[in-house]
């Protein structure tokens, strides 16, 4: 096995800021990913409604949705890793984030032409394979930005940029829905069209913001570094993390999938319209939650040990699947429960995408590699969404009862080998500020 390069033979200094984190480069991510999450949050509360509009049956959309959740997030997974030891080779980053966020603002117009759910689908393609562009490169810079007993903070502040996004547009797309006069459209599915239209204009502004305000630090570049060198290099403790992480993984399917259930529950209720409204209101409560929890989950990893937080929101995770699966077993259509069930998918979203990049940082150390594991922890990721949404689609023909007790299960099993599988993280001594 190739030895792990020291960190002696990396040159770029450690951030200047010894003794703060809130820097330039963390909030212009934070506004970043703010703007590109009111752009596709708009449009992913809209998509399930919008693909029944297209004469798919009731039955079939759920299958559909996970199918067409899951090849984008197989798509993007390729990029995420090639993509994370491509920026080590190279010595830069930054390029490469700003060209993902332009596919993604750009991505959701597809939906605005689409006469059937293929043209949806290639929709979904391009902008997560925007997403895989940037991500891991994003998350490199990020944790280059600030010093490492800051990290979780800085990630968890651009967590709360991201879900604060992620509450602003579903809001804005339901209330576009519910207050866009009806005599401007012949067709019902008229309304859907101008949204995914309008999802440009954030979209855009996201890439732009990253562009201007993201200082990158630069690293000397290593043009001999092969990829199976690369990842033969990262460390053993990283490597046995990356277990529980995908078999939690593989249950923690889209939440587009809880969008539809809130839809086809509330139905025959209110009426296709209003549910589609309803249901984008949950999404953008679960999203509120999870905006209001992103920073003390950062922090609360960086004081008490990201692995023991990490742990509780796995828990938390299967916890309210296991709620879901009640809800839909008995048909429950009380407000109370399903805002409950939306605000703690939220929180344990939260949670989960605050610290484990932030445990990523903490394992590789080595600076020139961490494009390398941040591509190799959203590949894993990626990789199990893709099961976990093609499969929990899939088992919607069953019965929904059965998608989410198997989502569950498989996330109560992974936070079981989150325990004794990974190395511990020691929180950081606290710091002055």
């Amino acid at each position: 096995m190739a030895p792990s390069p020291s960190t002696s033979e990396c040159p770029t200094p450690p951030p200047s800021d010894s003794s703060g984190w809130f820097n330039r480069t963390v909030w212009g991510a934070g506004l970043t990913s703010f703007l590109s999450d009111v752009s596709y949050e708009m449009a992913s509360a809209i998509l399930p409604a919008f693909l029944r509009l297209l004469h798919i049956p009731p039955e079939s959309v759920g299958l559909l949705l996970g199918w067409i959740e899951g090849i984008a997030d197989l798509s993007s997974n390729a990029v995420k890793l090639i993509m994370g030891w491509y920026s080590d080779r190279i010595g830069h980053r930054k390029p490469y984030v700003v060209a993902g966020y332009t596919l993604t603002g750009v991505a959701f117009v597809l939906c605005a032409v689409a006469v059937s759910w293929p043209l949806v689908l290639a929709a979904k393609v391009i902008g997560w394979i925007g997403k895989g562009l940037r991500g891991p490169l994003r998350n490199a810079i990020l944790a280059d930005a600030v010093p490492p007993q800051h990290v979780g903070k800085a990630f968890g502040f651009h967590r709360a940029g991201d879900t604060l996004g992620a509450i602003i547009g579903p809001l804005l797309g339901a209330a576009l829905l519910a207050y866009l006069p009806p005599e401007w459209f012949d067709q019902p599915d008229e309304p859907y069209r101008l949204i995914f239209l309008l999802t440009l204009i954030p979209g855009l502004a996201a890439a732009i913001a990253f562009a201007v305000l993201v200082r990158e630090q630069r690293f000397t570049p290593r043009p001999a570094l092969r990829f199976t060198a690369s990842l033969r290099s990262l460390p053993k403790d990283f490597r046995r993390y990356l277990l529980p992480v995908f078999v939690f993984g593989i249950g923690d399917f889209s939440h587009a999938l809880l969008i539809l259930t809130a839809g086809l529950l509330l139905t025959p209720l209110y009426g296709m319209p209003s549910a589609a409204v309803w249901a984008g209101v949950l999404y953008a409560i679960r999203n509120t939650a999870g905006a209001l929890t992103a920073y003390p989950a950062g922090w609360l990893g960086d004081r008490c040990g990201r692995r023991r937080v990490l742990v509780a929101a796995y828990l938390l995770a299967a916890a309210v699947m296991f709620g879901f699966t009640l809800l839909t077993l008995n048909g429950w259509t009380h407000p109370i429960i399903l805002i409950l069930l939306f605000t703690l998918a939220g929180v344990y979203i939260a949670m989960e995408e605050a610290l484990e990049p932030a445990i990523t940082a903490d394992l590789v150390r080595d600076r020139s590699l961490r494009g390398t594991a941040m591509g190799v922890l959203a590949t894993v990721n990626g990789l199990g969404d893709f099961i976990a949404s093609a499969a929990v689609g899939s088992l919607f023909l069953l019965g929904q009862p059965y998608a989410y007790a198997t989502a569950a299960i498989l996330m109560f099993l992974g936070a079981v080998l989150l325990i004794p599988r990974t190395g511990h993280v020691e929180p950081p001594p606290p710091s002055s500020d």
